[in-house]
């Protein structure tokens, strides 16, 4: 592997100004989105939105990478790839390489699959474009159960740590993604507590499996009060809860976080990035994101399955890069904000993709 390539591959993924676009929807998933706007899951219909997507004039000034679906890396038309647009803007090309999770208790606790032909897949993604990776762990807390257990937060590190390894023996970043849901009734305090020991743990198995940490970004979850618990959303105390458990856990080595917006609206999560940016305190990592329903809800509301709104759902989409862009570098202003539908909750119970 080369260190010094894996090094500047995450570094610019995480340049002031800019983040990452998730576009790894599954098939299934992406239906999901389309049965919103009644559009029928063909692949005729998911190339035209992807190709919407990855066309949009000047989307690489707010975007550095995209990670995208196995359909989506290797699609093509008339001879030309999907990802070819944004390779020649310059924007980086990512590749979700995780097969879902499997139940490992009584509890429905979960570990994610993928890891036997990983070294395989890995390396053919790279010789085709690809320069880095995402594998989403996925942990619930329930406080009437002690959930999350030991036993899933050290297999979900365990996993991530493989993955990792492979992915850079192969030339590929990898984004190690820990989530903890917000699924749930308990308090902000707790959801600290609990990210910071995920963290801890999924860190101490990166160290223990040799993983280059330069070489990786962490794309984890902003630490709230669960959904359940009807306490109101609040910019600040995310922010600070959020910073406080990177503290208590992520390496200085590391070169930045892209947060998933883990089903918060599209308004409330610029805002608590934002939030973090702004925070007096100590943050030696770029603070960015990595944001799927978060960047493209409006979007895809806009396109509404029509050729003729290609361009205005484009627009809705730059205009939402763009105060996401802002936020990594805290000069956001919730009055920027025109849009309504930004405003409306994209939580999904126990979302998986």
């Amino acid at each position: 592997m080369d260190f010094k390539i894996l090094e500047e591959n995450a570094r610019a993924l995480v340049v002031p100004g800019k983040g990452i676009l998730a576009a790894d929807e599954s098939i299934g998933t992406i239906g999901k989105r389309f049965d919103s706007i009644s559009l029928e899951n063909t692949h005729e219909n998911r190339f035209m939105y992807r190709n919407l997507l990855f066309t949009s004039d000047g989307i690489e000034k707010f975007i550095s990478g995209v990670i995208t679906f196995d359909e989506t890396f290797y699609d093509e038309k008339d001879g030309k790839r999907l990802i070819e647009p944004l390779l020649k803007k310059g924007i980086q090309v990512g590749i979700k390489v995780d097969m879902g999770v499997k139940i490992i208790n009584s509890f429905g606790e979960t570990v994610t699959q993928g890891l036997d032909n990983l070294d395989q897949r890995t390396a053919d993604y790279a010789a085709k474009g690809a320069t880095f990776a995402k594998w989403r762990g996925v942990l619930k807390i329930d406080t009437i159960n002690n959930l999350p257990s030991e036993f899933a937060i050290e297999q979900n590190a365990q996993a991530l740590a493989r993955y990792a390894k492979i992915c850079q023996e192969n030339g590929l970043v990898p984004i190690v993604e820990p989530e903890v849901l917000m699924d749930g009734d308990h308090t902000i305090e707790h959801a600290m507590e609990v990210t910071s020991r995920v963290l801890a743990v999924t860190y101490k198995a990166l160290s223990d499996h040799g993983v280059y940490l330069p070489g990786t970004l962490l794309k984890p979850n902003m630490v709230r009060a669960g959904v359940e618990s009807g306490v109101k959303f609040d910019a600040n105390l995310i922010a600070k809860n959020t910073v406080m458990a990177l503290q208590n856990a992520m390496p200085v080595s590391v070169p930045g976080v892209v947060f998933l917006s883990g089903g918060m609206s599209e308004a409330e999560a610029t805002e608590s990035l934002d939030a973090m940016n702004k925070l007096i305190a100590k943050k030696p990592w770029s603070l960015s994101f990595s944001y799927g329903r978060a960047l493209q809800a409006s979007c895809i509301k806009a396109f509404a399955g029509k050729v003729d709104n290609v361009q205005k759902a484009q627009e809705v989409l730059l205009e939402r890069a763009h105060l996401n862009s802002l936020a990594t570098k805290g000069e956001y202003e919730s009055a920027l904000e025109t849009d309504k539908e930004a405003l409306k909750s994209l939580y999904q119970k126990n979302y998986s993709y």
